[in-house]
């Protein structure tokens, strides 16, 4: 019987990605998109068009309202996404895209869909090097997480491991489109801008376009994605 792994997927390159080296390592996946509110709706739809390329087992898209807190400029209009940011420049600081506490939240959902699930594993996308400088993609974080997920749990007390696999964590971006293109991943149909336009078109200056773009340059690769200038 296959390994049954809860995939958290936000229609980013990044999960897709992860999405597509859990499916070549056998996983039987079930698949998680959190529709928090935020400001690049789009990544539903292009996450719901991943799942049914791969083949998921199931695709739950949960809502969530973290406009209500705000904090961020993926969930409060009134904050402006950094834009133009050097490449030199990016991860140096926490940038005004920072949801608080997201990783920790979408985590904790993840891991109450995989006990309920049987599962065992929860893969999730973050990278710690072409990375806006989140706090909760570190490798330190996810250790954390990992401890606190075994003390939180039915299935942690009872003994069994239930396991955080961050499969793109060391890679810089251009290698993460390189394993994705070796598995035939389709990156058009992602989306990763923080301000696309109403027609889906990415912005290509916030630090996600820029990390974006220069990924596809390091791997030599056609970047496919529409951006509006």
């Amino acid at each position: 019987m296959n390994e049954k792994a809860v995939i958290l997927l936000s229609g980013g390159l990044d999960s897709t990605t992860v999405c597509a080296v859990a499916k070549s390592q056998g996983r039987e996946i079930y698949a998680l998109t959190i529709n928090y509110n935020q400001r690049n709706i789009w990544e539903i739809n292009a996450a719901k068009q991943v799942a049914r390329s791969v083949g998921v087992v199931e695709h739950v898209v949960f809502p969530i309202n973290l406009r209500l807190f705000g904090g961020s400029s993926l969930t409060d209009s009134a904050i402006d996404v950094d834009k133009n940011v050097s490449l030199e420049e990016i991860g140096k600081g926490i940038p005004s895209s920072y949801v608080p506490a997201r990783n920790t939240i979408f985590l904790s959902l993840a891991l109450a869909f995989a006990e309920t699930r049987d599962a065992s594993e929860i893969w999730i996308g973050v990278n710690s090097l072409d990375y806006s400088g989140y706090p909760d993609c570190r490798p330190e974080y996810i250790d954390a997480f990992s401890k606190m997920a075994q003390l939180a749990t039915k299935v942690g007390v009872e003994g069994k491991k239930l396991e955080i696999k961050t499969p793109l964590l060391h890679l810089t971006k251009g290698e993460i489109i390189k394993l994705g293109l070796s598995l035939g991943v389709d990156y058009s149909i992602t989306r990763t801008c923080y301000d696309l336009d109403d027609q889906g078109l990415a912005c290509g200056k916030c630090e996600s376009c820029q990390l974006r773009k220069n990924g596809f340059a390091e791997a030599g690769a056609l970047d496919p994605t529409p951006y509006r200038q």
